[in-house]
């Protein structure tokens, strides 16, 4: 058994995807997002929170047929167009669908009916996948999680999983009853509920053997299926046909090394985490002797990634912490999950496209599926995929060179993104995602994310700064971007520090030059020490209060951006307020000014665009030839998003009062739209649009605030809208 070394695979697979067109490799990307509350019935509650879990796809490839717990129903999507999905309707349910598989014309439906936890129930529903009519049902005899159907469509299993109650005794086990698999005949996608056999599974594993709890199921071309009991940590393989236990053996434990074990609002791969109990979700054969488990873990365990067995249950391959740190390499790393099991892997897919035999491997915490070619001995690291907030299934429809995924989390009750299933095509050309990725250093990647201001190299062209927000507080950081590169690197990443140690309090929000080789930080939410003056060693040497005409006035929207004006003692700092103050008449802000030689406070106000829904303000402020440039957004996002603009003042315009005085009001000219930018990797439209920056070419950038994958997708874009001066 050998590791996977990840970060060298990751370089050569993103530079592979970058390659010139007649080199190029098949490359994935995402082509169209369906927002599945667009799929909810006349009537329904369009603000009610709704979910995509388990996704399949009809036979033809044309149809998605996704389950919706929330909302108690399966829905589907017409997909004849991938590019432009179509809501196709749902069918609702006295229950909760956990999982779905197609048989012919036929969709299977897993539906939990359970009156509690220890009177578990549940149902197999057979669903016309044209009429949308419910054909059938089957009583399960418990709470079912997982269905699969074998490759000739005559047998369905079905993973009785009886879930615990996390309240009680702290959620440990045993809490009966157990679990077991049901196996049943199938006739043209019709289930024979005369056919049904259980196949008790008590007895086997080592960890609490007389609660079984089978979460995921899977069958190989020989009607033998592998099943995982997650919180048992093991594993069973079933002869399908004569539904007896084949073999069956612990999923075991992995020894973690370079990971980040602590939540404390810093990434540093330097923690270890022994004998960690691996606690598989889904399972998917590689062929007829080798299956793949993520190891996403549950109360006792989560190794972070996956394994490869044999069907006796010897490990072929462990991918360890490897898949964590690409993952952390295009800054999609949850830190806040580092004391629980990180990235957490949970879904699988398996299929052959062409020549290549390729797996996914669903992250739900970091938002990502890892596309790797099964060479038949160490896996091949090809691409990592942006997703929605949390993708739990997927499926590949590779007839039509398909790929897609369910995304769980629905924040709409929280003013966020909606669930949704996401859509990917295969083909020649360059990967889209990511724009943005990270060096290595001393063998580990540079660990990155919320992104929040942005400030050019002087006389390096493509060469920018980035800071991050309070996401990651014990690691306030200026990164340095080369984007000569494709995708743009990280090259360098250097500490903040105040008396030696990682400066704390701060929510950076922007960054300018100081003339001198250091730098200008600006703080939101902490008025005591707004802004800051960095040496070029990333030492704090000075830190500056607002004056009592601000500071009495202050919300909690505080400065979103830092730039300066002019050199030496004639240099001005001007720093853009978020949002209103108390002392702002509605749909007006300030932009500050301060003389460091002088200590001269000064303010003008700036005309904020006007909308009917959220809440509108400022991002960035940057400074290039003879205009001040402003992004100015709303707080929406995905298609209530209407407002993501670049605009600009000129620098003859400002012209500061005194604070207390009446504040002139400047006039601002439109530059761009960035919505286009935003929609062009066929995602949701992001709400934190936070950096820009114009280059020493003059080109601008731009970079958005990807929230340290918190009730985010993770996705950070990072784009040039090319010659500011042509504009």
């Amino acid at each position: 058994m050998r590791a996977f070394s990840i970060t060298a695979a990751l370089a050569t697979a993103l530079a592979a995807s970058t390659a010139p067109a007649a080199q190029a490799e098949q490359v994935f990307n995402r082509i169209a997002s369906f927002a599945v509350a667009g799929n909810l019935p006349e009537g329904a509650d369009r603000n009610a929170p709704t979910s995509a879990e388990i996704i399949t796809a009809t036979e033809d490839g044309n149809t998605l047929i996704y389950t919706d717990s929330p909302g108690k129903r399966i829905g589907f999507i017409d997909v004849s167009d991938p590019r432009a999905p179509k809501a196709g309707g749902v069918v609702a349910f006295d229950g909760e669908p956990t999982s779905v598989a197609v048989a012919g014309a036929k969709a299977l439906v897993a539906v939990n009916t359970r009156e509690s936890f220890t009177k578990p129930s549940g149902l197999l529903a057979v669903v016309d996948a044209a009429t949308k009519k419910v054909d059938a049902t089957c009583d399960l005899g418990g709470q079912p999680d997982s269905v699969s159907v074998n490759k000739d469509r005559t047998l369905a299993a079905i993973a009785i999983e009886n879930e615990r109650d996390e309240k009680v005794n702290d959620g440990q086990i045993p809490q009966m009853p157990a679990g077991d698999l049901v196996i049943l005949s199938l006739k043209d996608g019709a289930a024979d509920c005369a056919t049904i056999k259980h196949v008790t599974l008590t007895g086997l594993a080592e960890v609490a053997g007389e609660d079984p709890e089978p979460e995921f199921v899977a069958f190989n071309g020989k009607d033998e299926i592998a099943l995982t009991l997650q919180e048992n940590n093991h594993i069973v393989i079933i002869d399908g046909k004569t539904a007896t236990v084949k073999a069956h053996f612990s999923a075991g434990t992995v020894d973690l090394k370079s990971v980040d074990a602590k939540r404390d609002g810093a990434i540093a791969f330097n923690g270890e985490q022994a004998g960690r109990k691996r606690e598989p979700d889904a399972v998917k054969w590689l062929d007829d002797n080798r299956l793949v488990v993520a190891n996403e873990g549950d109360y006792e365990g989560g190794a972070r990634g996956f394994t490869i067995f044999d069907a006796t249950g010897k490990v072929l391959f462990e991918s360890g912490p490897s898949l964590e740190h690409a993952i952390a390499a295009i800054g999609h790393y949850p830190e806040k999950r580092s004391s629980a099991k990180g990235i957490e892997p949970e879904g699988l897919e398996t299929a052959q496209y062409g020549d290549d035999k390729l797996f996914f491997v669903l992250s739900e915490r970091a938002s990502i599926v890892g596309v790797y070619r099964d060479t038949g001995a160490d896996p091949e690291l090809l691409q990592l995929l942006p997703s929605g907030i949390s993708p739990e299934g997927a499926v590949a429809i590779p007839g039509r060179n398909l790929f897609a995924t369910a995304n769980e989390v629905d924040l709409v009750e929280d003013g966020g993104a909606r669930a949704h299933v996401m859509i990917y095509a295969r083909g020649e050309g360059e990967a889209a995602y990511p724009q943005l990725r990270s060096a290595e250093k001393d063998g580990l990647p540079i660990g990155f994310g919320a992104l929040s201001g942005l400030a050019a190299v002087k006389d390096k062209p493509g060469f920018l700064r980035a800071v991050n927000d309070s996401v990651l507080s014990s690691q306030p950081t200026i990164f340095t971007i080369d984007a000569t590169e494709k995708p743009a690197l990280i090259t360098e990443a250097l500490p903040i520090t105040r008396d030696g140690a990682p400066a704390q309090k701060l929510d950076i929000e922007g960054i300018a030059n100081d003339g001198e080789g250091g730098f200008w930080l600006a703080s939101e939410g902490n008025s005591d020490k707004l802004y800051s003056h960095v040496n070029k060693k990333g030492e704090i040497k000075q830190e500056i209060a607002l004056p009592k005409e601000l500071s009495a006035n202050e919300i909690r929207y505080g400065f979103e951006g830092i730039t300066t004006v002019g050199e030496g003692d004639d240099q001005v700092l001007w720093m853009a307020v978020q949002r209103e103050w108390k002392d702002d008449a509605k749909g007006f802000v300030k932009l500050v000014s301060y003389k460091p030689a002088t200590e001269e406070w000064g303010a003008v106000r700036y005309p904020l665009d006007k909308s009917k829904a959220g809440w509108v303000g400022l991002s960035e402020i940057s400074v290039h030839g003879d205009y001040v440039y402003l992004i100015e957004r709303d707080n929406l996002i995905g298609e209530a998003a209407k407002l993501k603009k670049l605009y600009r003042v000129a620098l003859a315009d400002l012209k500061p009062a005194k604070l207390g005085a009446e504040l002139p009001v400047v006039k601002k000219e439109e530059v761009r739209d960035l919505i286009p930018e935003l929609k062009s990797l066929n995602g949701y439209v992001v709400d934190k649009v936070e950096g820009f920056t114009v280059d020493a070419a003059g080109n601008g950038y731009v970079v958005t605030d990807n929230d340290g994958v918190d009730d985010s997708s993770g996705e950070t874009l990072f784009f040039s809208i090319g010659a500011i001066d042509a504009m």
